[in-house]
């Protein structure tokens, strides 16, 4: 599981903002996004999605129309999930 942390940079404008969600469909559609939005109290926002591996999962980040734009900077965490099923890595 991967998370990328995108920062403003440069003013969005409509279409931008449509084809970030088209990128955002289509990670849906292949089964890769988790979950994603922008913060209330930042200047930017996350995407969390699975990948294969570090390499798939900076081509993911860097194809989103946001970052491939300039319009936002992005960093890119490997999240290792805490749950139930595994007792919340204890």
């Amino acid at each position: 599981m991967y998370v990328y942390f995108m920062k403003n940079q440069k003013p969005l404008n409509e279409e931008l903002i449509k084809e970030h969600v088209e990128h955002l469909k289509s990670l849906k559609s292949q089964g890769k996004l988790v979950l994603c939005g922008p913060f209330s109290d930042y200047p930017g926002g996350m995407v969390v999605y699975s990948a294969d591996n570090l390499e798939e999962a900076t081509s993911i980040a860097k194809a989103d129309p946001f970052i491939s734009s300039g319009c936002k900077t992005f960093e890119i965490r490997t999240l290792e999930v805490a749950n139930e099923e595994n007792n919340y890595l204890l």
